[in-house]
């Protein structure tokens, strides 16, 4: 059964002594709000963990493949999608007598069903959607989920460290030095918050389904214990506060709801270093007509 009402979330996670989200223009610093100093980690860094997740919780399960993963083709899969249907691109007419404009490219109607059987495939597709009109051409997917770039509480303090091996690369460079350096980006603390929704109209045509939404709450709160890297640090999900609405439309704005959920530096506490230096509150007073708060942790 498809997900018929709409949900707004919060998730709160922190980082110690790691980088969240590197800057490849920025020489992989943690990237960074310029103005404010306050930290950012993109949306798309928090779905490739989730997609990493439900590959390793869901494995070599139908419908629960990863269309967007490491060392895949996209052109290729979508290829695949359409041996799988039977639908043969090679022929410049389709099964019906509907001339193709090339060989290779679906027709019309035939990207329907490429489409649709490419949701029931891969979860990624049926959650976030996905740009399939390359290739043989699947279409494009608007997905019901979406998130926000992450932003931390307080600004961040960027340090680059210096680092030393003992192995050398080039067998050249063995007679003129023993070692080598590197640097590494690190912040000491950081607790950063992004905010997340699910489209019931959007989850009708992907085939989002229930299931796949309680995988996906799974997912946020245990993707980072999959996902563990030295130069991540220790990064952990504090809390996933989910509203839900009694239907499709909603019964209160995103923002409303958002600003219940508040984090801020405990007093006395100058410079956070830890989860516990932040005082989080979440008000259930005077809840919209129809509003349901749900701490998942």
């Amino acid at each position: 059964m498809t997900v018929d009402k709409r949900y707004d979330f919060v998730l709160l996670f922190d980082v110690k002594d790691g980088n969240p989200n590197g800057d490849p223009d920025a020489g992989n610093l943690p990237r960074m709000d310029p103005e404010t100093g306050h930290g950012l980690v993109t949306d798309v860094c928090l779905k490739r963990k989730l997609r990493n997740y439900v590959l390793q919780a869901k494995p070599c399960i139908p419908r629960y493949d990863i269309f967007v993963k490491d060392s895949a083709i996209l052109n290729d899969l979508i290829d695949q999608g359409y041996e799988r249907l039977g639908i043969d691109l090679s022929t410049e007419m389709t099964k019906e007598g509907q001339k193709r404009r090339e060989k290779g490219v679906a027709q019309s109607d035939e990207r329907k069903q490429g489409k649709a059987a490419m949701c029931k495939t891969y979860f990624d597709v049926r959650a976030f959607g996905a740009v399939m009109s390359t290739g043989a051409n699947a279409g494009q997917v608007r997905g019901p989920v979406q998130l926000t770039f992450s932003r931390s509480i307080d600004p961040i303090l960027s340090l680059e460290h210096c680092l030393t091996r003992v192995a050398i690369t080039k067998p050249e460079d063995a007679e003129r030095k023993e070692t080598e350096m590197g640097r590494k980006a690190t912040l000491p603390y950081a607790l950063y918050r992004a905010h997340g929704f699910v489209n019931p109209y959007l989850a009708a045509q992907t085939g989002f389904s229930k299931e796949d939404l309680e995988l996906l709450w799974e997912g946020l709160s245990r993707m980072f214990e999959l996902d563990r890297s030295a130069a991540r640090g220790l990064m952990t999900a504090r809390k996933l506060v989910v509203f839900e609405h009694a239907n499709a439309l909603g019964n209160a704005s995103a923002a409303s709801l958002f600003e219940r959920l508040t984090a801020n530096r405990k007093d006395g506490v100058e410079t956070a270093r830890d989860f516990q230096d932040y005082a989080i509150a979440l008000d259930r007073t005077n809840l919209p007509e129809g509003i349901t708060v749900h701490e998942r942790f």
